[in-house]
């Protein structure tokens, strides 16, 4: 039997079990993010579309991740009080976790099976960075699917089907107006 979004769960600051099926019905916005990023500004887009959706039926889970550049290299409060602080971030926000390799949450396992990796968006500053970095350290990083930088984002429809994965290098004006179209 095929797997769903619904038969994954993610680790919460206090180290417990939040079951994606909890979601069930609503948009989810699922992104690996990081404190210390170029991206990281995107917490504020990210913020105003939760507040402006949430009570349409959306809902954020931000999974901060160290695996790029140790760019979110504090503790789990650390990173919330930063996000807090200077984001006014109101979005659950997980326990920090890995999504690529052996000891990725399984949750990322099966959405980068569901949406692979189709290229940066060319009109960002940070493609051109991006992509010389990806390809010294892997020349053929372009066909994996695997997450490849801070605040890679993954919708989810009502209907838990994987919909649309955006790079983070994507204008987070697409990412809301998919996200719209879905409420």
């Amino acid at each position: 039997m095929e797997s769903n979004v619904y038969d994954y769960y993610v680790i919460d600051s206090h180290n417990q079990q939040v079951p994606i099926k909890n979601f069930a019905g609503k948009v989810i916005l699922i992104v690996n993010t990081a404190t210390g990023c170029g991206f990281t500004p995107q917490y504020e887009p990210l913020e105003k579309m939760y507040k402006d959706l949430h009570d349409k039926g959306l809902e954020i889970i931000d999974v901060p991740c160290n695996q790029f550049g140790g760019q979110a290299p504090g503790s789990d409060e650390e990173i919330h009080q930063f996000c807090t602080l200077n984001y006014d971030t109101t979005f659950p926000q997980m326990k920090k976790s890995d999504v690529n390799g052996a000891n990725e949450l399984k949750l990322y396992t099966f959405l980068k099976s569901q949406k692979g990796f189709n290229g940066f968006d060319q009109d960002n500053k940070l493609t051109k960075v991006l992509e010389e970095m990806l390809s010294k350290a892997d020349p053929d990083y372009a066909k994996k699917s695997d997450i490849k930088w801070n605040f890679t984002k993954f919708v989810i429809d009502r209907k838990g089907n994987v919909v649309a994965r955006f790079e983070p290098t994507a204008d987070m004006n697409k990412v809301r107006k998919c996200i719209e179209e879905l409420i």
